[in-house]
């Protein structure tokens, strides 16, 4: 079976495949609106080289991108044409489909890496992270608008004194003698755009010829209501900032506002509209089920724990051949206690000792302290 489909490889210096495939039309059911607006291309490539420049700066992110190593499953192990889906082909499932990639697995297994290595390899900008609390809700997730300090700013305006507590007084007292509907009216000629930033899903949604990662970590910590909050957003691939709608049906089509990148981007008629949908990883531990109706728009697959050669080959792209070699019976070691607890330890457990051994530190103590399994607080031994 050919692989010419494949973009993302998982284990490649970073490289121009995503222009291959933004060639190829998306499904015609994944076709948004933003897609019939010409964007400049002057200004988007003025944008992508600012994304560019701010990823370079994020070392962590890039050396968290470059170390990844994709586990294979273990039918792949076992039979190389073993007829199982990779975490490979889910991830370019989502991107041809242009489908969120909902990734399930145990704590520590790599899940949530796997968004930087996509954007590293496939050159798509600085990761745009959400990560997800039982309170958090969509709009935190879209923009956030700060009205109070919108007001204070407009009544501050109308009274130029040399003391700000005498100010602020003033504003409170002639706040309490207007209704909000005048107070709006009055601060009309402001420009409610430097009031409004959009977050890390807003931010991912905007208008571009090339889509950004988008890291939704932790989904299953989330408030009940949260999965059947994203499907409009995640079907229709844009959202309406409700303070700029407003304005544009009074003539202001323009906003300017700050991304989460903070950068200055143009938000037209209060519309935020993807061209290229946003790669979306979401990650779950598996605490939680999912309702039918977010589980058929996603592309799902589990994060396979990594074994034998997949486990020698994450410790060598972390800590180097010389020490993995030196370490060869922890490595050991680390699978067999691994194989007792079920799954139960994380790699980056085995990682975090072989950094304290490579200090001469004592190896059955720091073992005993380290190998311990996620679903007890036993002692590890």
């Amino acid at each position: 079976m050919t692989q010419d489909w494949i973009v993302f490889e998982g284990e490649k210096e970073p490289h121009d495949g995503i222009d291959r495939l933004l060639q190829i039309e998306a499904p015609k059911w994944r076709q948004f609106a933003g897609s019939d607006t010409v964007l400049d291309d002057d200004k988007d490539a003025a944008y992508w080289a600012k994304l560019h420049n701010i990823a370079k700066k994020r070392v962590r992110d890039i050396e968290r991108g470059k170390s990844f190593r994709v586990p294979p499953t273990q039918s792949e192990s076992d039979d190389p044409d073993a007829k199982v889906p990779s975490v490979i082909d889910a991830v370019n499932a989502a991107l041809y489909l242009r489908r969120p990639l909902l990734i399930t697995g145990k704590p520590g297994s790599g899940k949530t890496s796997l968004a930087y290595a996509i954007a590293y390899e496939l050159k798509l900008g600085p990761v745009l992270v959400w990560s997800v609390t039982a309170r958090s809700n969509l709009q935190q997730g879209q923009y956030q608008y700060d009205a109070i300090a919108r007001l204070q700013d407009g009544q501050l305006s109308q009274y130029p004194q040399t003391k700000t507590e005498t100010a602020l007084e003033q504003v409170s007292q002639y706040s309490q003698t207007k209704t909000e509907p005048e107070l709006e009216q009055e601060q009309n000629h402001l420009d409610i755009g430097k009031y409004i930033r959009l977050g890390s899903v807003g931010t991912a949604f905007l208008p571009s010829k090339r889509p950004r990662v988008l890291l939704i970590d932790e989904i299953d910590k989330s408030d009940i209501n949260l999965p059947n909050d994203l499907l409009n957003l995640l079907e229709e691939g844009g959202y309406s900032i409700t303070e700029l709608r407003r304005l544009a049906k009074r003539g202001s089509k323009t906003q300017t506002v700050e991304s989460e990148d903070g950068l200055d981007v143009e938000i037209h008629d209060g519309k935020v509209q993807c061209q290229a949908f946003p790669v979306v990883v979401m990650t779950s531990n598996g605490e939680r089920e999912f309702p039918s109706a977010f589980l058929r728009r996603c592309v799902r697959i589990a994060m396979p724990t990594p074994k034998d050669e997949a486990l020698v080959n994450i410790v060598k792209s972390h800590l180097g051949e010389e020490l993995t070699k030196q370490f060869e019976k922890i490595i050991t070691d680390f699978q067999e206690r691994n194989d007792e607890e079920e799954g139960n330890l994380a790699t980056d457990q085995l990682l975090n000792t072989l950094y304290l051994l490579a200090k001469d530190a004592d190896t059955e103590k720091i073992k005993a302290l380290l190998f311990s399994s996620l679903t007890s607080m036993g002692t590890g031994q």
